[in-house]
């Protein structure tokens, strides 16, 4: 995994993209500060941090893109997985290369921070927290970029399609408020999200006795707990009221953060943040296993 990681760290900066990468989050978040903070005389720092997690929409697809399309447009992937390391070895190598590059531009921004606290009032524990959830936060966009890289062999593909998966999760909070919340709203949605699943199996399995179990089982529950719960209102709101908000709620990277942005340093965040970012490594090691033996 070292050797992995030094190559893909030392290509960041041999090939224009770590080059691209540096000089455009210096540029823009060089003049967040400047307009949002030095020109209007503002010590909120945690304003200019939010402006910053915007970029990362645009810088993380431009991080990632490379990561396993080149291999695979240059043929050299199956050179790199004959290698004697394991392909978890080999992700886990991408990827930290990725995060540590992301890290860097990232801590450059703490001189920002340092002349807040010169000359104005920089509130301490805000803006560590802030850095905290910004490294948890990166780690799971650049996930997400490692796992779209791994499906394409095309750079801009992957960039394109990295912007809009972390553009839908950007968004869903702002979904999750406009969305209906009554109990027929909440009914309707557990039952696509159940005919989403049996479709998921049937396309991964193709064994009809697990998707018609799943199916039975699936619908089985969502109706017991309709008819169960009818005759009792309270319950019945608990169940169903607002379940898509929640849904939506549950994938939300963002407002996560919040708590972090606050100084507020959870638990549960942190644990959040890791087992997504693992679940999509874990899903890009089984990608790529897939291909491997196909």
């Amino acid at each position: 995994m070292i050797a992995i990681f030094k190559r893909e760290l030392r290509a960041y900066f041999l090939t224009p993209i770590g080059s691209i990468y540096m000089g455009l989050f210096l540029l823009i978040t060089g003049l967040f500060f400047t307009l949002g903070n030095l020109f209007a005389q503002s010590s909120h720092y945690s304003g200019f941090l939010g402006n910053v997690l915007f970029f990362y929409l645009f810088g993380v697809p431009l991080l990632t893109m490379r990561l396993f399309s080149e291999e695979k447009r240059q043929r050299t992937d199956q050179l790199l997985l004959t290698c004697p390391i394991s392909i978890t070895e080999i992700v886990l190598g991408k990827f930290l290369a990725a995060l540590v590059v992301y890290s860097m531009t990232l801590v450059v921004t703490i001189l920002y921070a340092v002349v807040i606290g010169i000359y104005g009032d920089l509130i301490i524990w805000e803006t560590v927290g802030s850095y905290i959830g910004f490294l948890f936060l990166g780690a799971c966009y650049i996930a997400v970029g490692v796992f779209v890289s791994a499906s394409t062999e095309n750079q801009l593909t992957a960039a394109l399609v990295t912007f809009f998966s972390l553009f839908v999760i950007w968004l869903i909070d702002p979904i999750a408020q406009i969305v209906p919340s009554d109990t027929f709203a909440g009914v309707i949605s557990a039952g696509v999200l159940a005919l989403l699943l049996v479709v998921f199996l049937f396309f991964n399995t193709r064994n009809w006795f697990i998707v018609l179990v799943t199916a039975v089982l699936a619908a089985a529950v969502i109706l017991f707990l309709y008819f169960y719960a009818s005759g009792f209102t309270f319950r019945f709101r608990i169940i169903y009221a607002g379940f898509l908000q929640n849904f939506l709620g549950w994938f939300s990277l963002n407002r996560r953060y919040q708590n972090f942005s606050m100084g507020l340093l959870k638990f549960d965040a942190l644990l959040y943040y890791l087992s997504f970012s693992g679940l999509f490594l874990f899903m890009t090691v089984r990608l790529i296993e897939k291909r491997r033996w196909n």
